[in-house]
């Protein structure tokens, strides 16, 4: 991946995106500057950089091509990803080819003019786990790394070594992407099963560089895209980790309705989940109501179990209140797309 990833760098602008990557590990010492090190060796014009302000990075890219090593980026986003919205929201819209950023300039004299500056550069980006925002993490492909144990080994990095082992393969690089960059505009790879939308979408360069390596390539790196789309340990937003609940419990249970006191209750009593404390307080029924609504699912008022009483109902319904049922929103939103139950019932 790493391979393909350093290639797509001299051939950017024949791919309308570019695929972020991330390198994040627990705890410092783990290898992610290492990599962003190599790196520089092998991709097309790189900048190594920590942090710096969104105006500087806007300025950097517009004046490339460049490649973009940011390290440490824990420094710059703060817990969860929090903070610096325009660092962030450059990285975000930048790995569309088409993306600008518009800054004016003049003065009140002479008038002021807007300038479109091009942010569309591949980027890598280091850091602690925890850091990132998700808006970026679901726009990469994310290595987790770990710290080597204290039985194992490696080379030393000897820079000056690793630039004369790399420049021929760097000019080999360089050459072979120059030449096959129009057949990589009109490439449409095919991908591996379950790979759409988004992951498709990122991952469609690097496998369009496979398909061109030929040999064992196309094969390698198709098991790779399933390797990392399928085995991404991103953590879920709030939302789809209460839906992913939702959906456990009302499989667990066999029902097609649940009361919200019931789901509370049960939810609540999970291990490992954040449902007793959120934010100091536990789950309870406005915040349920609040969190589904963003999905079209309301409570409604229906009886179960000899009992009435508000709750949520896995079809879609009319009555009362329109919404679409919690097996659409989990079809919609989580990766499993199995549910247990059919789109129609009865209140």
């Amino acid at each position: 991946m790493l391979a393909l990833w350093y290639a797509h760098t001299w051939a950017a602008d024949a791919f309308y995106i570019t695929p972020r990557l991330i390198l994040s590990s627990p705890e410092p010492g783990s290898g992610k500057t290492r990599v962003l090190e190599i790196a520089q060796h092998l991709t097309r014009q790189p900048e190594m950089t920590a942090g710096g302000s969104a105006a500087a990075l806007v300025r950097m890219v517009a004046a490339g091509p460049i490649t973009v090593l940011m390290d440490e980026v824990d420094t710059v986003f703060g817990s969860g990803g929090a903070g610096n919205e325009e660092v962030r929201g450059m990285l975000n819209l930048g790995y569309k080819r088409t993306a600008t950023i518009p800054k004016t300039k003049g003065d009140p004299a002479s008038g002021f003019t807007v300038e479109r500056l091009p942010i569309f550069a591949p980027t890598a980006l280091a850091g602690l786990a925890g850091r990132m925002p998700d808006t970026i993490t679901t726009r990469a492909i994310t290595i987790h790394l770990r710290r080597r144990r204290h039985d194992e080994t490696v080379e030393p990095y000897r820079e000056a070594k690793v630039i004369r082992q790399a420049l021929p393969i760097r000019e080999a690089l360089s050459a072979w992407m120059t030449e096959i960059g129009e057949r990589l505009v009109e490439a449409e790879p095919h991908m591996p099963a379950g790979v759409d939308d988004r992951p498709a979408e990122i991952w469609e360069p690097l496998l369009a560089i496979a398909d061109e390596a030929g040999g064992h390539w196309p094969d390698t790196a198709r098991a790779a895209c399933t390797h990392f789309v399928f085995n991404q340990k991103n953590t879920p937003s709030l939302g789809v980790r209460l839906l992913a609940d939702l959906r456990a419990l009302f499989t667990e249970t066999r029902t097609d309705r649940m009361h919200s006191a019931e789901i509370i209750t049960r939810l609540r009593a999970l291990d490992d989940a954040p449902w007793s404390d959120l934010g100091g307080k536990p789950l309870d029924a406005q915040r349920l109501a609040r969190e589904l609504s963003s999905y079209q699912v309301a409570p409604l008022t229906f009886q179960h179990e000899g009992r009435n009483g508000k709750g949520y109902v896995t079809y879609p319904t009319t009555t009362q209140v329109e919404q679409v049922g919690l097996a659409d929103a989990w079809a919609r939103y989580l990766t499993a797309t199995d549910n247990q139950f059919g789109d129609k019932g009865e209140l």
